[in-house]
């Protein structure tokens, strides 16, 4: 495995529920001990260190009587919120022999969409790393669910990359129950090292069979996508390996280690890509395409298909190629009911028809980011 891991200043740790708890409803103590002394070690070591947190959910279950997760939106969240302390007390508990204090952050989309709140929340994870506190970060789902597919983010495996990349973390590490990416079309072992997420990793990909848990392999690999992308490692591993994270930082872990990207996001790219919310798609036709992922060029109107949804000037729209796969997400300079009439055309033309306009780029390639999707 190549040694990728060397040194990493910040690391994200996320936990899964199945690794937390013992049965339904239980948590595993000796296991968040053992994880919390790791940290301890960690951060004598001179490493900072963010751990996002599942659990509350499973929690309220086992403390309200449930061996089933709830179907029922309003079951969910009076779970969690019942949970949600329980877990921040445990892991208060765990840490205290180390001497850490731990601070506890729940979080929705809309907390890291809009730019305001993703710089407040960036820098509150700064000014309590800088204090030596231990952010546990968990999704806030005694609210979030209410509108799942607009404000949640669907798991904490992918909360954590976005942790990640709001604080451009060097490694985030992914323990759960599974071992790692497993070559299920091959080998059947666990693959050690993915340099880039292809289509064929993708199809390995398999979802959750734990009943207190959400995520499993897709959101791993969705989370693996977004983290690489802003220039960090990410692991995924077996949570209840002995000193799994003090091997880790060695390159002695057993499970899988991704590949930082290549070329790292900055702060803006990163808040294009990841956190806000699309408005809509421009698709464009092949010339687009290669014009936008070779030649590193603006985006005109000129090739621009079709614009499906209702945007405005500086909403984020994802973009698309003649089969629509989004490939690129951008902040566009039109609103969806001035571009409509100005597709295909060229900037000569548009010119002619709009001679006060001053800018033809429908994106500006310092406002597009071109997302490192398998296609």
């Amino acid at each position: 495995m190549p040694r990728i891991l060397t040194s990493p200043r910040r690391v994200v740790v996320k936990l899964g529920t199945g690794i937390l708890t013992s049965t339904v409803g239980r948590l595993d103590a000796a296991c968040l001990e053992h994880i919390a002394a790791q940290i301890a070690e960690l951060r004598a070591r001179g490493l900072e260190v963010i751990v996002v947190s599942s659990g509350a959910v499973g929690l309220g279950m086992g403390r309200l009587g449930l061996t089933q997760r709830p179907s029922k939106l309003a079951e969910q969240q009076a779970c969690a919120a019942v949970g949600q302390s329980i877990l921040t007390e445990t892991w208060q508990g765990a840490f205290s022999p180390h001497g850490i204090i731990v601070a506890q952050l729940l979080l929705t989309r809309d907390d890291v969409r809009g730019r305001r709140r993703h710089v407040a929340v960036r820098n509150l994870l700064e000014e309590l790393i800088r204090q030596g506190i231990v952010p546990i970060i968990n999704e806030n789902d005694s609210v979030s669910k209410v509108e799942l597919e607009l404000l949640g983010f669907g798991d904490n495996d992918v909360l954590s990359s976005l942790v990640a990349s709001l604080v451009k973390a060097d490694l985030l590490a992914i323990l759960s129950t599974a071992p790692g990416v497993i070559d299920r079309q091959g080998t059947g072992k666990v693959i050690p090292f993915i340099p880039r997420i292809t289509a064929e990793i993708e199809a390995m990909a398999g979802g959750s069979e734990s009943v207190t848990g959400t995520g499993g392999m897709v959101t791993k690999l969705e989370a693996a996508r977004i983290a690489t992308s802003s220039g960090a490692a990410v692991f995924i591993g077996f949570g209840k390996e002995p000193n799994i994270l003090l091997k880790l930082i060695e390159d002695k872990a057993a499970g899988t280690v991704f590949a930082p990207g290549e070329q790292a996001l900055n702060a803006r790219h990163r808040w294009i890509a990841h956190f806000q919310e699309s408005h809509g798609v421009l698709q464009v036709d092949a010339g687009a395409v290669h014009a936008l992922r070779e030649s590193g060029r603006s985006l005109l109107a000129k090739g621009v298909i079709a614009a499906d949804g209702e945007f405005d000037a500086g909403d984020v729209v994802s973009v698309a190629d003649p089969k629509g796969v989004v490939f690129a997400r951008g902040v566009t300079s039109f609103d969806h009911v001035a571009l409509r009439p100005l597709l295909g055309k060229s900037n000569a033309e548009i010119g002619a028809a709009h001679p006060g306009l001053t800018r033809f780029e429908v994106i500006h390639r310092d406002e597009l980011v071109l997302l490192g999707y398998a296609g």
